[in-house]
């Protein structure tokens, strides 16, 4: 939700097994970045000095180089990518090497930018690279649940992205399971199941990793095989998620991201507030499709991304004249290919301030001047070209079932009731929930979990138990924050809801502590388990 929030100097751990040689930053360079930057490796061991070329038209004795924690678009800008953990001058000249030790760092991916001295002017493209640590080799999870298989047909998935600290030659193979599956040496899974494969429990593969050291980790994958007639996939999950800058306010996001995705066995997600690289990462590690919007001016919260364990055939965003690009985009994902079951899934983020809960609780407004305030927020304004955007995929809902996620930065009519009476109102006819009503859209957690009182859902949020001031109510900083939900998974079409839930992993200390949170995010994430009818 809070843009207001600066990235912090932590340690983003990615670990994942994806090239970062030569990989140069998308942040927009200025007129002046006519130089160049060069790092000797793409990645250094923890304690490891990192050596940074630099040529330059524009030498000055206090030009200098900076290291952040990468934000996923590559800035060391603070406002973009974080505060600098390591600096150092750049004073020999046109060319000179400047030498930084990685002493300190967390394991994880970091930005290089060489900057002018007064003003931080990009001097050159800024560079990426790894810091790694002296760790043995290991599976990220224990557990992999992959897609789903159709007896007599062939089948395909991989597990090489899930293995942390490999090491050097870092092979695959299958210790036991199904005869149907092979395991390649470069952790593909693949086979074709038999008609007696079928089976209501997904059948376990145990595959072992094992690098050129001789260390070795064992986890065990799970397929679902169905019938050759039954549906592929009867039953998915469908997650909404903030991911807060991408994660780059936790150490270890990505892989946290990953974990949480496994462990809730989690088919699609709708993603807001990545960053350049959440949705492309998330999908490489685990073998998985996604569609992203473009990244407008190295701004994170422009970033829409979906997310999906099942092929995407479609994309389509939603551009807005607005400084924060798309608005909204849809994909049309296939469940099944031989049925040409598909589903369309939305992903939207809606503007942030100003904030209804505070002008009830705090503002204590009338209900007619809370949604004049949404109205002046544009959130209002946004879901209706959100819906009328939505308006053919509403209509063919029966035929393909349609789903809206997001945060919507916007509390719930179904949530502010006479009976829950939320800081003393007995209802609010929130505009961002009443429109989606009126146009057919279900709200998924709402159906599961009926009781607001009993089953509030709050997504907003679980490092947030005070109020830190801002949005006209500095105030009343220091006050308990009105907790409440406003991340939502609706639907239309042939669906049933099976459950809902609001997730969130550990027990995850308040802001600004929160950097070695198990969970890595400001918004808890909502996930909703359907049936396809």
């Amino acid at each position: 939700m809070r843009r207001s929030l600066m990235a912090l100097g932590a340690a983003l751990a990615l670990g994942l097994a994806v090239p970062l040689v030569g990989t140069s930053a998308k942040a927009e360079v200025e007129p002046e970045a006519d130089g160049t930057l060069t790092v000797s490796s793409s990645q250094v061991e923890v304690g490891e000095p990192i050596a940074l070329t630099y040529f330059t038209y524009h030498p000055d004795p206090d030009n200098w180089i900076g290291l952040s924690v990468d934000s996923g678009d590559g800035s060391a800008d603070p406002e973009n990518g974080g505060p600098d953990v390591k600096r150092a001058l750049a004073p020999s000249g046109k060319v000179g090497t400047v030498t930084l030790s990685t002493q300190g760092l967390a394991p994880g991916t970091y930005s290089a930018s060489f900057r002018a001295k007064e003003n931080n002017t990009l001097l050159a493209e800024p560079v990426r690279f790894r810091v790694t640590a002296d760790e043995p080799l290991r599976f990220l999870t224990s557990r992999i649940p992959l897609r789903n298989a159709h007896a007599l047909a062939p089948y395909q998935a991989t597990v090489s992205g899930l293995v942390r600290h490999a090491g050097d030659d870092l092979t695959f193979r299958k210790v036991s399971g199904p005869r149907w599956v092979r395991v390649g040496k470069d952790g593909s899974i693949f086979g074709t199941p038999h008609q007696d494969d079928a089976s209501p429990s997904p059948q376990k593969v145990s595959i072992e990793a094992r690098n050129a050291d001789g260390e070795s980790s064992t986890a065990t994958a799970e397929v679902d095989v169905r019938t050759p007639g039954a549906q592929l996939v009867p039953d998915f999950r469908m997650m909404t998620w903030n991911m807060a800058y991408g994660g780059s306010e936790v150490n270890g996001a990505r892989d946290k991201q990953l974990a949480l995705l496994l462990d809730h066995d989690v088919d699609v997600v709708g993603i807001q507030e990545g960053d350049a690289d959440t949705a492309k990462e998330l999908a490489e590690a685990l073998g998985w499709y996604y569609r992203q919007t473009e990244d407008v001016d190295g701004d994170e919260d422009s970033v829409l991304g979906v997310l999906s364990r099942y092929p995407i055939v479609s994309q389509r965003p939603v551009e807005v004249p607005s400084e924060v690009g798309a608005l909204a985009m849809s994909t049309r994902i296939r469940l099944d290919e031989r049925r040409k079951q598909d589903i369309v899934v939305w992903s939207t983020h809606l503007f942030y301030e100003p904030y209804g809960p505070y002008d009830a609780c705090f503002g204590h407004l009338s209900e007619k001047e809370l949604i004049a305030r949404e109205a002046a927020s544009g959130r209002t304004k946004e879901i209706k070209t959100v819906l009328e955007a939505m308006e053919r995929d509403i209509h063919l809902a029966a035929r393909t079932p349609v789903l809206l996620t997001g945060d919507f930065n916007a509390a719930s009519h179904l949530d502010w009731t006479a009976k829950a009476k939320r800081c003393g109102y007995t209802s609010v006819a929130w505009p961002t929930s009443v429109l989606p009503a009126k146009a057919g859209l279900k709200d998924s957690f709402r159906i599961a979990n009926p009781d607001p009182v009993t089953e509030p859902g709050t997504t907003w949020s679980p490092i947030y138990p005070t109020f830190t001031g801002g949005y006209g109510y500095d105030d009343h900083a220091g006050e308990p924050e009105p907790q409440d939900r406003i991340d939502f998974v609706y639907f239309r079409g042939g669906l049933s809801v099976l459950t809902s839930d609001v997730l969130v992993s550990g027990n995850p200390e308040p802001a600004p502590n929160h950097r070695d949170n198990l969970y890595p995010s400001d918004h808890a994430a909502v996930l909703s388990l359907f049936h396809v009818r």
